[in-house]
């Protein structure tokens, strides 16, 4: 004889007990999802820099229409990297390759942590030539007591 009030009790008790781990697990992200979350905002840093040309222009678009003063970098965390696409044009008379160059870090060991680079290939750029160019910031890992930073950067043209 199959007892099956035997088995239903003990399917009974299964579900039971996944109901009440459902809700405790519930219970659990609705506690710590907030303090979880304001952790990893608290590690989070922001910076808008400033962005100076000399013999060139630098533009958010191929035509030269809108002229990058300023970089906002939005928020970044630590061990990430944030690239922009910027339009760079020989503005001078001569041909010219461009230099990058980075200065005013604040705060000032926020340049130990942080690197600017950028895809430009070393080419020669002819009077009024534009070129796309991305501008990578990288964040290392290791980044701790930065959670606002602002530098300048500098693209220069250097005479052929």
């Amino acid at each position: 004889m199959i007892n099956n009030g035997g088995i239903l009790e003990r399917k009974e008790k299964i579900v039971a007990g996944a109901a009440v781990a459902l809700v405790l697990y519930t219970l659990s992200l609705s506690v710590l999802g907030p303090v979880v979350s304001a952790a990893l905002r608290n590690r989070t840093i922001s910076n808008a820099g400033s962005v100076k040309a000399i013999g060139v222009g630098v533009y958010w678009d191929q035509a030269g229409a809108s002229p990058v003063t300023s970089i906002d970098w939005g928020f970044l965390e630590p061990g990430s990297n944030k690239s922009v696409t910027v339009y760079i044009r020989n503005e001078g008379n001569t041909e010219a390759s461009l230099a990058i160059s980075t200065s005013n870090w604040n705060p000032s060991n926020a340049s130990n942590c942080m690197t600017l680079s950028w895809d430009y290939g070393g080419q020669t750029l002819k009077v009024s030539e534009v070129i796309k160019v991305a501008l990578t910031l990288s964040v290392s890992a290791a980044v701790e007591g930065i959670n606002n930073f602002s530098f300048d950067i500098t693209i220069s043209a250097t005479g052929e």
